[in-house]
């Protein structure tokens, strides 16, 4: 989900675009996090389940099943009781987005505070809902960055707002839930039925980390930079047809009534834990204790890095702790494009031969929906893998076999998590992708872990659970070729000499366009 314009297209649609403006931004008294949440049961629950001496360490428990996350999410909504502070790059209009609102809402006619802010990108034909979202009492909705034109369907929209190409190329990719201050959960999914196993067509392998303590508190500061900076508008600045507010409120309603709430989830997931809510319920979290921080990049990223801000990216922060590394590397990275600083990180790590000091899950070909990300990340495979790295191509159809992760019955298969396991004993995860736009362009959110204990289940996940789904790259004979292993059922390696999903039409169409689109824009 991610904004692939190249420069001829916006030479064309200067021509055609008319002069949609964003109407003037009104003036926005700050408000910030609730800090006293004592009432909160979401407090109550943290207070009895931290150990008195690990008070100052913030309580972590990863997220890798889609079903898990979305539950644990609309528990902390029905159990919070102050406040929630959301931030999301994409809100889906189906079954699973609008169930989530509908959580909002509730929580809301409760008197929870409700604060929600939106990029504005994949938000084509959602005015009216967030509006009508926003029209019930405690609600508050602000649309990031929005695009001066407001109607038509997303291709529309873009066309007629690419006039102001400079600004609207920057987005926010930031994935944020925090309930009473207390608890949090952030990472890489967005809103939608695919990212929790929803989806009949496609669904993605992804992470979350559900959070508590003192890093839910910069989590907090992080959201108040973006709530109460210029680049967020009230969605009623927005939306041009203005109704009653019982009105929006009944067309809001009448939008998310029947959408199904709960989604299944398995009594354990794969590591083991009961559902958030069962924990909740028993006033008893279970959770890895740990020093961690949140960052992020600042919302003014979207007029352009200032020199003195490019050494404080979430990027340049990830890289940096990449770099302290001394002994392995585990990534997990949907699009990756490492460019030339990259490779020479990679050949500087020492990594001579195939010993495991880095190792690389992402999509293949057939997996990626993204696939001219892929043919750029494609010229540095046969580089990466002279260098030592292990790599790892995520296949669209193998985890039909039956994945540890979920079931994903006849959908495609796709990898979306964001994360790295460093030395065995960091961890890093967030909505940060490696390549240039989330570099350069758009905003993204992170999080890093002091835990041996974590650093071990997510090398674990990504490298034992997700391989058996994954082609293992190899050098071929002559070493400027490539090879896909991949396990037959019988247990036998399956050797490729073709890349796998790749057909004449789409080696066509890459062929045809990827000179035109820039690794910046990617």
């Amino acid at each position: 989900m991610r904004l692939r314009t190249c420069r001829l297209w916006l030479l064309l649609s200067v021509a055609l675009a008319g002069c949609a403006m964003l109407p003037a931004r009104p003036t926005l008294p700050p408000t910030h996090a609730i800090a006293d949440v004592a009432g909160s049961p979401l407090a109550h629950a943290l207070d009895v389940s931290v150990p008195a001496d690990k008070r100052w360490l913030s309580g972590l428990r990863l997220l890798p099943e889609g079903p898990t996350a979305f539950n644990a999410r609309v528990a902390l909504a029905r159990n919070a009781t102050y406040s929630l502070d959301v931030q999301y790059y994409y809100i889906a209009q189906d079954r699973t987005g609008f169930a989530f609102l509908r959580e909002l809402r509730d929580a809301a006619m409760r008197g929870v505070r409700v604060r929600l802010i939106v990029d504005d990108l994949y938000a084509a034909g959602a005015d009216d809902l967030l509006a009508g979202l926003a029209a019930y009492p405690n609600v508050e909705v602000r649309i990031f960055n929005p695009l001066p034109s407001r109607d038509g369907s997303f291709k529309t929209r873009l066309i007629f707002s690419l006039h102001e190409f400079e600004r609207i190329n920057h987005r926010m990719h930031n994935k944020v839930f925090i309930a009473d201050n207390t608890f949090a959960v952030t990472g890489g999914r967005n809103i939608a039925n695919e990212y929790f196993m929803r989806s009949e067509e496609a669904n993605f392998v992804d992470l979350d980390v559900l959070s508590a303590g003192p890093v839910v508190r910069q989590l907090s500061a992080l959201f108040d930079r973006y709530w109460n900076s210029e680049q967020v508008f009230p969605i009623e600045r927005l939306v041009a047809r203005q109704v009653p507010a019982e009105e929006a409120r009944r067309r809001f309603d009448d939008i998310v009534r029947d959408a199904p709430a709960d989604v299944e989830e398995r009594p354990n997931d794969v590591l083991g834990a009961t559902p958030v809510r069962q924990q909740l319920e028993a006033c008893h979290m279970v959770l890895t204790w740990a020093p961690a921080r949140a960052f992020a990049d600042t919302p003014t990223k979207v007029a352009g890095l200032k020199e003195e801000e490019k050494a404080h990216t979430v990027t340049a922060e990830t890289l940096a702790i990449f770099a302290q590394a001394h002994e392995s590397v585990a990534i997990s990275s949907p699009y990756f494009i490492p460019g030339e600083r990259g490779l020479e990180m990679i050949r500087a790590f020492g990594a001579t031969q195939q010993n495991g000091r880095i190792i690389l899950i992402t999509n293949s070909l057939g997996a990626t929906d993204e696939p001219l990300v892929h043919a750029s990340y494609s010229r540095y495979r046969v580089d990466m893998l002279k260098a030592g790295v292990i790599i790892y191509e995520v296949s669209p159809t193998l985890p039909r076999r039956g994945n540890k992760l979920g079931n994903f019955g006849r959908s495609v298969a796709m990898l979306h998590a964001k994360a790295a396991a460093i030395d065995q004993r960091i961890v890093y995860i967030g909505s940060m992708n490696l390549d240039a736009r989330s570099s350069r362009i758009n905003t993204e959110i992170g999080m890093v872990i002091e835990s041996p204990e974590l650093a071990a289940t997510l090398k674990r996940l990504s490298t034992e659970d997700v391989k058996g789904d994954a082609y293992r790259l190899r050098l071929a004979a002559g070493g400027e070729n490539i090879e896909w292993l991949e396990t037959g059922d019988d247990g036998k390696t399956i050797v490729h000499a073709e890349e796998p999903g790749s057909s004449f039409w789409l080696s066509f169409k890459l062929w045809l366009l990827a000179p035109f689109v820039s690794d910046d824009l990617l």
